[in-house]
């Protein structure tokens, strides 16, 4: 029997994943991560992990199978949580919950899966893995989830072949309300559990609130631009390679006061975000006011009304050699070499068509249809067909 180790969450998705296993005739071990205990930044009094780590043994031991809880805070902290705010001070958004899977599920836990005597670990992820061999080697593939609607592979998609030859993602076949049946059948108390909202580590708080204690307020300006400012006019240039308009295209335009008119107050810049409306507390506009850039430098914050603002709207992206990835390095480009592909820069998003073109610095995206809110910090992942093969944090 080969053994696997399922990182059990408290959740129903995770909880069917691990009865499918047994199903399927593996020596199944429950592991429940707790990843965050500082209790002076959960705000509320609510403790999440302890409810999750408590549905998860009561999961366990109603399919029957040994659990236990392993200590990863530690690590969590450090590899997320610093780098969290190091970026949001940078100015940039990550993304944790593609950082959880790539450091703590995939890397940590999975040695500890392994030191266990595991032959893989498995998540209540729903995307598949699919094998081909290419020039005699096995080759691993990330491919979507048949629910398009809860299709997670883009949260997967800092994964390596090392990492992914030894994970099995169980429910990738099914449906959500099929998960859902299937753990009322079982009478699972996780089945009908709502999905957790909130940050991946610390449950119920809201990002802008933790990052508010770590982060001290600074008050600062919002200034909103007109969409007929001078800056958002086109010009018709020539350009000299297909390398410098892709430049062109990805460019960030700096922005400043005199580009717009003060409308409010914020209380920082760290803490919102390229294409957030909520949060601004500044009235009377015809249309919703959006965030299109936030300078932490300066504690400005850039808006401008509707979300087809000039601002908001951008064709192109770059991602530089050191924060490029390839899951399918056998299909990876060389330098002048392009591919056309279907790319997202956002969980849920549908699939837009692009261009990847790699440059001697890195790799440009250049989508066919205009993307809104292109964010620094946050991941853009390429697909072929239904198969991830790429993945990149936007510059």
């Amino acid at each position: 029997m080969k053994r696997v180790i399922i990182g059990l969450s408290g959740g129903v998705d995770s909880s069917v994943a691990a009865y499918l296993l047994k199903k399927q005739g593996f020596e199944v071990i429950g592991l429940f991560m707790k990843n965050w205990h500082d209790d002076s930044v959960t705000i509320s009094n609510e403790c999440p992990w302890l409810d999750d780590s408590n549905d998860a043994m009561l999961v366990a031991e109603k399919l029957g199978i040994p659990f236990q809880t392993v200590d990863l805070s530690e690590q969590y902290k450090e590899r997320i949580v610093d780098y969290m705010f190091n970026e949001y001070e940078k100015g940039r958004t990550p993304n944790p919950d593609i950082l959880c899977n790539r450091e703590i599920k995939f890397d940590v836990f999975m040695k500890i899966a392994m030191e266990l005597g595991a032959d893989y670990v498995a998540t209540g992820h729903y995307c598949r893995k699919g094998t081909i061999i290419k020039d005699g080697k096995e080759v691993y593939q990330l491919l979507s989830g048949l629910d398009n609607n809860k299709d997670q592979s883009y949260f997967l998609c800092q994964l390596s072949q090392e990492q992914l030859s030894k994970s099995l993602f169980p429910i990738g076949e099914l449906t959500k309300p099929e998960v859902r049946k299937i753990a009322t059948e079982l009478d699972l108390v996780t089945a009908e559990k709502k999905d957790s909202q909130g940050l991946c580590f610390i449950g119920k708080v809201k990002l802008p609130d933790f990052l508010q204690q770590q982060l001290k307020p600074k008050e600062g300006v919002i200034v909103e631009v007109s969409k007929d400012e001078s800056i958002f006019n086109e010009q018709i240039l020539k350009f000299d390679s297909e390398e410098e308009k892709l430049r062109y295209l990805s460019r960030k335009i700096d922005y400043n006061v005199d580009h717009g008119r003060v409308v409010g107050k914020h209380q920082g810049a760290h803490y919102f975000t390229k294409g957030q409306r909520k949060g601004l507390a500044v009235g009377g506009t015809a249309e919703p006011l959006f965030v299109i850039d936030t300078d932490v430098y300066h504690n400005v914050i850039y808006t401008g009304q509707g979300k087809d603002h000039p601002g908001l709207l951008k064709k192109a992206l770059f991602v530089t050699n050191d924060e490029l990835h390839w899951i399918r390095e056998d299909l990876a480009l060389s330098t002048d070499e392009r591919m056309e592909v279907k790319a997202r820069i956002r969980y849920r998003q549908p699939l837009e068509n692009a261009t990847i073109y790699k440059v001697e610095s890195g790799l440009y995206v250049k989508f066919d249809n205009f993307q809104s809110a292109i964010t620094e910090g946050q991941f853009v992942a390429w697909y072929i067909d239904d198969e991830l093969v790429g993945s990149g944090v936007i510059s």
